[in-house]
């Protein structure tokens, strides 16, 4: 029996998962392990656990300590902050994505709150074994290097996106992101609610409800999750996406790490960032 902190400063007690060796190969493969020794790897995992938590869970919050570093397996797990009453959603992750590593690195206080959004599981490794692991393998702390790079470049993408663009810009790319994840279908489902997507853009539910209504203009139509695009083109224009803010990616090319996002940009194409943070 182990205890989770969670909303905040209440701790509650969950039963730990062994690690199955599905889920040990999965980490493995991402190349911010990859590069680890075996040695390394072991001290890494000894210590980690992999729990399930039910959809919103609060993993942490601003100003915890972190302990951990996540990596979530499966579900998916809403990065925020907030400040003076006001909240906002800085990044929505998918699996497998690992979360909160600039925070380990430091052995410094997490600087935004993780939240499940739906049922996930989410493997916990320790930071002291990260640091150390870091210290000891020169090839696993250059990884840890470049996936930190990898993040730099990915939140420079996203404040240049949020200065620079209209929140009309802004869901435009968004909804042509989508199009590319799904396959490049006329029609597609969004992903997540429409109070977390709006959370998500920079916008109120209010004014993206408006966007969404003025995007009809431009072909797209939309009934509840179900979006369809009937002229992309029209769409293109108005979103005028730029590969030096956006990165999407169709389904099946999405890299399994923020280096490898930002090291191998595929010509001509867009791609979706967001699986370190």
């Amino acid at each position: 029996m182990i205890y989770i902190k969670v909303a905040g400063a209440r701790a509650i007690q969950q039963d730990a998962m062994p690690m199955r060796s599905s889920d040990i190969d999965r980490v493995k493969a991402l190349p911010l392990f990859s590069a680890a020794s075996d040695a390394t790897f072991r001290d890494l995992t000894a210590g980690g656990f992999l729990q399930k938590f039910p959809a919103g869970t609060t993993l942490l919050t601003e100003g915890d300590t972190v302990d951990f570093l996540y990596v979530l397996l499966s579900g998916s797990v809403e990065l925020g902050a907030s400040w003076n009453d006001k909240e906002t959603t800085l990044a929505i992750l998918q699996p497998v994505s690992t979360f909160i590593l600039a925070a380990v690195v430091l052995d410094a206080d997490a600087l935004m709150s993780a939240r499940t959004v739906e049922r996930s599981d989410i493997l916990m490794l320790s930071g002291e074994a990260l640091r150390r692991g870091m210290r000891e393998d020169a090839q696993f702390g250059f990884a840890v290097s470049r996936e930190l790079a990898g993040c730099y470049r990915g939140i420079v993408r996203s404040v240049k996106n949020q200065r620079l663009r209209g929140g009309m810009e802004r869901l435009a790319n968004y909804l042509i992101q989508q199009q590319a994840h799904h396959g490049g279908g006329k029609s597609f489902s969004l992903p997540h609610e429409k109070r977390l997507l709006a959370s998500l853009l920079g916008m109120t539910p209010e004014n993206l409800s408006r966007a969404f209504a003025t995007m009809s203009e431009y072909g797209v139509t939309v009934s509840g999750p179900l979006v369809t695009i009937a002229w992309p083109g029209a769409l293109e224009r108005l979103a005028k996406p730029d590969p030096l803010i956006d990165n999407h990616r169709r389904l099946g090319e999405i890299p399994s790490g923020e280096a490898q996002r930002e090291q191998r940009p595929m010509a001509g194409e867009f791609h979706e960032g967001g699986q370190s943070y």
